[in-house]
């Protein structure tokens, strides 16, 4: 069973997550030949003051 993971900024509209898993089992699928049941597809979300880029957190680079 594939796991996708994804880690980025948070993302608040659930429709666009939506979007994201379907696209990313889409390409799993075609890509493993399996059936879209066998994918899974986890999104880490991180806020703007739990990252940091550059030696500084994004929050402080806006």
């Amino acid at each position: 069973m594939p796991n996708i993971s994804i880690e980025g900024p948070i993302i608040e509209d659930v429709d666009k997550k939506r979007i994201l898993v379907q696209e990313l089992t889409d390409a799993a699928t075609k890509a493993y030949s399996l059936p879209r049941e066998t994918i899974v597809v986890l999104i880490k979300e991180n806020s703007p003051e739990n990252v940091g880029v550059a030696g500084k957190l994004i929050i402080d680079r806006k």
